[in-house]
Formats: C-alpha cells, sequence, structure tokens
C-alpha cells in the first residue's frame, strides 16, 4: 500500500491549488475525488450529442465566468499556461442592456472606456463613477492582501487600518468617518448614494449580488466596491470551457508527481491520538498519510467525514449552526440555435464578449428578493445571461450557440408544500423567458437544456443547501469569523487535518485564494513539525 505526504479530499479548484503547490514544493500528494469527473465546481462536461452533433456541447456544470483568480499570483505561480490553460479576455466584462429604450452600458477593462459608455446613457454619473471606482480601488488594495494571507485573529482588520491610513493610501485627508461609513453600509446603499441613473444602480446592485447576500445587509458594501478591482484583473474564460483550469491543475500536479483518483468518494478522516492519518473510501479502502486537506464543505468535514467522537461538543454545535444560508440560484444552461439580439441593441458587437445583466430596475430585484423570503421562487427572477460561444467557438458545434442563464432569488427550502423536483422545469421555463423579453429572436430557439437548481446544486456539488459560496457571505462570517473563528486559519483542533473550501476566508467565487492560503498554512505546519519524509529540502 502506497502511502502519501497528503490526501487532498475533494477536486475543486481551492483543493487543487493547495495539492499543486504542495506537490511544488516536493510533497507526496493524492487528490481524492467522488465523481466521475474532476474539478468540483469549476468544471466543464460534454453534452447534448447527437447524430447532427456528436461531438456535443461543452457545458460548465458550476463556475463560468473567472474573475477574482486573477488578482492572485496562482496561475503565474503554478506555470498552468505549460499545462494547457488558455485565457481569453472578456471586454467588456459585462453589460447592461437598457429595459425600455435603445442602448447599452459596458463595463471595460478601461475605467476610460467604461466611462464614455456611461455617459451615452447618464452624463451626470461620468465623474460619480471614477469617484466611486477611486475610492474603492484605495480600499482593495489593503483587502485583498488580507485576502492572501490567513486572518490572524482579531488583530487583522487593525492591522489593514493602522498601514493603510499610515501610507495614506485608504482614505483622502478628513474622508475616515465617511469612509468608514460606507465600509460598514450595505452595498444597496453604497450603490442608491453613488448614483443617480436607475440603470447604473440595477446593473451594479445585480452583479453584487453574486455573492450571496441582499442589497440590504450591514457591511456588505464593498460586495459592490469591488467592481474597481475588476478594472485592474478584467474577467477571462479559459478556453475550452471553465473546467479547463481545473484539468490544467491536474496536469500540473501530475507532472509533480502528485495523483488524482476520480469516483473515491471518501467515507472518514482516520484520526488517531487527535492526529489525522488517513482516509478510509467509501468502497473500504484505507490509505494512509501524515496529513488530510478537506476541500469538502466544512459541515460535511467536521460533520460526516470526522468520527464524532473526536469533534468536541462546543465545536460540533458551532459547526451544525454556521448559516449556510436557504440557496440563492439556479442556472440553466442550453444549447442554441443562435445568439441572443437584443432589442436594446441588436446590432452591438459587444454585448456577447461578456456578462450580460438582465434586470430591469432595483425594485425587480427588491420583489424577487421578497418571494424568496417568503420561501416561493421569484415571480420575476433576476437573470445574469452568458453566450461565451461567441468569443469561444470550440464550446458547441459550428453555427450553433451556448446560452447560460443564472438567476436569483431561489430558496432551496421552499414553502407550501413545494418541491425542487416537481417545479424545476416551471422555474427554468421562467429563466428563459427573462431572454426571450429581452431578446424576442431566442423564442423556440432552445435545442436543449441542462437545469440546476438549488438542489441539483447540492446534489451534485456538495454545496449544502444549494449555497455555492458554501456558507453566508455575510459579515460575521468573513475574515477571522469564517466558517468558525476556531477553524479561521485553515486548521484544526485535529492535529494534521486542514480545510481548503470555500467554506474558508476569503470565501468563494473562482478565487483559489483559499487554496493558496491553506497550503502556506500547510508547509508552516510542516516546518515545525517535520513530519514530512519526502519534503524537497
Amino acid at each position: 500500500m502506497k502511502d502519501f505526504d497528503i490526501i487532498v479530499i475533494g477536486s475543486g479548484h481551492n483543493g487543487l491549488t493547495t495539492a499543486c503547490y504542495l506537490a511544488k514544493a516536493g510533497y507526496k500528494v493524492l487528490v481524492l475525488e467522488r465523481r466521475e469527473t474532476i474539478g468540483g465546481a469549476v468544471c466543464t462536461e460534454t453534452m447534448f450529442q447527437s447524430e447532427e452533433h456528436p461531438e456535443g456541447f461543452q457545458i460548465d456544470v458550476g463556475s463560468s465566468a473567472h474573475f477574482m483568480i486573477h488578482q492572485t499570483p496562482v496561475v503565474q505561480e503554478l506555470e498552468l499556461e505549460k499545462y494547457g490553460l488558455e485565457y481569453i479576455e472578456m471586454d467588456p466584462f459585462m453589460s447592461y442592456p437598457l429595459p425600455d429604450q435603445q442602448g447599452v452600458i459596458h463595463f471595460h477593462r478601461s475605467v476610460e472606456q467604461t466611462v464614455e459608455s456611461i455617459r451615452k446613457v447618464s452624463p451626470a454619473d461620468v465623474d460619480n463613477y471614477r469617484n466611486f471606482i477611486d475610492f474603492w480601488t484605495r480600499i482593495n488594495k489593503g483587502v485583498l492582501k488580507a485576502f492572501l494571507v490567513p486572518p490572524k485573529g482579531g488583530k487583522m482588520f487593525g492591522e489593514i487600518m493602522k498601514g493603510q491610513m499610515r501610507d495614506g493610501s485608504m482614505f483622502k485627508k478628513g474622508e475616515q468617518t465617511e469612509g468608514l461609513r460606507r465600509i460598514l453600509s450595505s452595498y444597496g446603499q453604497v450603490v442608491d448614494e453613488a448614483f443617480e441613473s436607475s440603470y447604473i444602480k440595477a446593473a451594479l446592485l445585480w452583479f453584487a449580488a453574486q455573492s450571496g447576500p441582499t442589497p440590504d445587509q450591514a457591511a456588505t458594501g464593498d460586495f459592490a466596491g469591488w467592481q474597481a478591482m475588476l478594472h485592474q484583473s478584467g474577467g477571462k474564460r479559459p478556453k475550452g470551457g471553465s473546467g479547463m483550469l481545473t484539468q490544467a491543475m491536474k496536469r500540473m500536479l501530475e507532472a509533480h508527481g502528485g495523483e488524482v483518483r476520480a469516483n473515491t468518494p471518501v467515507k472518514e478522516i482516520i484520526v488517531e491520538d487527535n492526529k489525522a492519518r488517513g482516509v478510509i473510501t467509501a468502497d473500504g479502502e484505507t490509505i494512509k498519510a501524515q496529513g488530510v486537506v478537506s476541500n469538502a464543505h466544512v459541515q460535511t468535514t467536521m460533520l460526516n467525514l470526522v468520527p464524532r467522537k473526536h469533534v468536541a461538543d462546543q465545536l460540533h454545535r458551532r459547526v451544525e449552526h454556521i448559516n449556510v444560508g436557504n440557496g440563492f440560484g439556479m442556472v440553466i444552461r442550453c444549447a442554441v440555435d443562435e445568439l441572443p439580439q437584443y432589442t436594446a441593441c441588436p446590432d452591438d458587437e459587444h454585448i456577447h464578449k461578456g456578462l450580460q445583466l438582465l434586470v430591469p430596475s432595483v425594485d425587480y430585484m427588491q420583489r424577487a428578493i421578497g418571494d424568496y423570503h417568503k420561501g416561493k421562487p421569484p415571480e420575476d427572477p433576476a437573470v445574469l445571461a452568458m453566450t461565451f460561444s461567441k468569443i469561444d467557438p470550440t464550446l458547441a458545434p459550428q453555427g450553433k450557440h451556448l446560452l447560460f442563464a443564472w438567476a436569483q432569488w431561489h430558496p432551496y427550502e421552499l414553502a407550501d408544500g413545494m418541491s425542487w423536483d416537481e417545479i424545476r422545469e416551471r422555474e427554468a421555463e421562467k429563466i428563459y423567458s427573462v431572454v426571450e423579453s429581452y431578446a424576442p429572436n431566442m423564442k423556440g430557439k432552445r435545442l436543449d437544456w441542462y437545469i440546476q437548481t438549488p438542489l441539483d446544486i447540492e446534489r451534485k456539488h456538495g454545496m449544502r443547501r444549494g449555497n455555492v459560496m458554501h456558507v453566508e457571505m455575510s459579515f460575521d462570517q468573513m475574515f477571522m469569523f469564517r466558517p468558525t473563528p476556531e477553524l479561521s486559519t485553515y486548521t484544526t483542533p485535529i492535529k494534521n487535518l486542514f480545510l481548503s473550501s470555500a467554506s474558508c476566508h476569503p470565501g468563494g467565487g473562482v478565487f483559489a485564494a483559499a487554496g493558496y492560503n491553506a497550503a502556506k498554512v500547510v508547509q508552516s505546519e510542516v516546518g515545525r513539525r517535520k513530519w514530512f519524509g519526502s519534503r524537497a529540502k
């Protein structure tokens, strides 16, 4: 039986990031994935094959657009281009077709190009947008640094604030109090105060809502403010599908002596003398290791994989009561005959390069949120459309296209005895009808589709209650509070058992920061304990 230095449970992009860094440092790493395909929620599968189209369509079954990973050193440090990863720039990275008149707002990587687009719709907001980006760029230089290091308890915020104020980069003279107020405000309040145009407000609020919390939650202002960082990194798409990122990571890991096994679900983490010593798979195989990194959901790890007797009662209760939320979105992934021709801009050459924000107004969003709070799917869902086959023809057969449409707010736990398995197609039709209302040419153009409700997301990806961020991204579950204070530094009370999923700081999205930070923590622990026999000298 072959032993390993580290076993990583789950092949999501955070787990693979940790595995790749450890393998690069000389550790003997094994990644175990429960599904047939690797990559977790960063995975692309071939679907809708037919006699006419035997090659099928390349369908992302989780993430699609990659933003935040390009604000980290991961792609460069792991040299993923050497292993087949090729990114395609999305510029503009998102667009807002006007719901009731001709026109579109494009959000380009260039701030100047963006404000020129804004000028055509709301000249009064040109300076507002520049000021908004300037303010939040200064804030987020420090926040990004905090995202790329393990939380250091209560000292984290103090050090960020002291350093930023000392350098004069966070707040301009005299704006400290007002700046702090904005940071602690809801993102709904932040956007409402910053802009005049109802269109710009709707666009920025809808994109900020992708993190999960509703626009009225306190201390979420930076979900809107992170817009500034998109002008730094832009948005990109891996050629061939979102899953090409994790496929490149797999190849990089194997090139450095690591191993990935699909179809190998883990049943139990072996704990001996309060130390993780390996795993037992679902088919009964015992695989020993000096340490274990779990890329699984924190509740799956601590409540299901670790035997109950090894988790103290207080920690067990705290993990049980983590706010996982009540889902918040669902998605349809469609093979279509042609691309949407938006009534607002039927001949626009840019709109299919990035995300398309299909939400008529802030009030429209608020009605959807109201339905969500009642435990009902939204009567009129807010939709984010993606048509990446325009910039990447490899995704679909010649002459055909892909349309992905993510929508919110959709509760995992439904009221009035409704069941997702019974209403999934009805709710999917609602989402598609929103696309049709913006682009009437799409009526009758759907060839096939793959539907993912919050329940489907839970079943496929192990994301409890369909929360794609694992646990709610509310202020009380961020930084040194995520997922709980005692688990926030990627370590657990069980020695040699580490965490590396989106359940951890800094949270979800295609970021890889949790995996990056976890790798540093594992290597730090290794240096002190000296229990990795094959570590590079």
